[in-house]
């Protein structure tokens, strides 16, 4: 994204406003899956910037890619829990990387298929340039685990910039929402990587999609490359 491409402040109206209508050209656009990757050598090459999406077993990741995307099947979506074994690139509008990160938790796998996911992971998070941003799902019904804490120390060792996600909002109640989204958001206030707040997002309401979309956007090149 150049420096100036948005010249407002965060705040003013017009400023997410003009956010929000990027990301909804953004995703728009061509969106394809490009490979899975299972070993940091199988990476695509290092031509725009990358933004992941993480969370544990059964967060509603794929679904939340789907939404996003807009595209009902672009990411598989399954009952089973850890169905996501590589590092998923999609090549959105060939101005950005959004990366699907195998899930974390009670994968029902083999343990050697399991750690070497983890392995995966936390390799790309420490090595790779390009990512500029990681999406943290947390589930709405349970709030942060210590896996998800366990991940957040591991991105605030590494310096990479992270975003908490509140997913599948619809299936609590309000009370309970904004209680989580309060103690999700008090979590990470201290955090040096974190960014502040929590978007509290849907995939069967469509609840927070322009957001995250907008958020997404802001990181994409301002020229399509390859």
């Amino acid at each position: 994204m150049a420096e100036d491409a948005f010249p407002l402040l965060p705040g003013e109206p017009e400023f997410e406003e003009a956010l929000v209508e990027r990301g909804r050209l953004l995703f728009a656009g061509p969106v394809d899956f490009v490979k899975g990757v299972v070993a940091l050598e199988g990476l695509p090459a290092p031509d725009r910037a990358e933004v992941a999406l993480a969370g544990r077993s059964n967060v509603g990741k794929s679904s939340l890619i789907n939404a996003i995307t807009g595209r009902k099947a672009i990411a598989r979506t399954s009952v089973t829990p850890g169905r996501t074994q590589e590092l998923n690139f999609f090549d959105v509008g060939r101005r950005l990387y959004l990366v699907d990160m195998p899930g974390y938790g009670f994968a029902k796998a083999p343990k050697p298929d399991v750690d070497r996911w983890q392995r995966l992971i936390r390799d790309y998070l420490k090595g790779r340039v390009p990512l500029r941003l990681l999406l943290l799902l947390i589930d709405a019904r349970h709030g942060i685990k210590p896996s998800d804490t366990q991940l957040m120390d591991m991105l605030d060792d590494a310096a990479v910039h992270y975003r908490l996600v509140l997913t599948k909002a619809d299936k609590v109640k309000a009370s309970h929402l904004a209680d989580t989204a309060a103690r999700v958001a008090k979590a990470t206030a201290k955090r040096a990587a974190a960014a502040p707040g929590v978007i509290v997002t849907s995939s069967e309401t469509g609840q927070g999609i322009a957001a995250l979309r907008a958020q997404i956007a802001g990181f994409a090149s301002d020229v399509a490359t390859g």
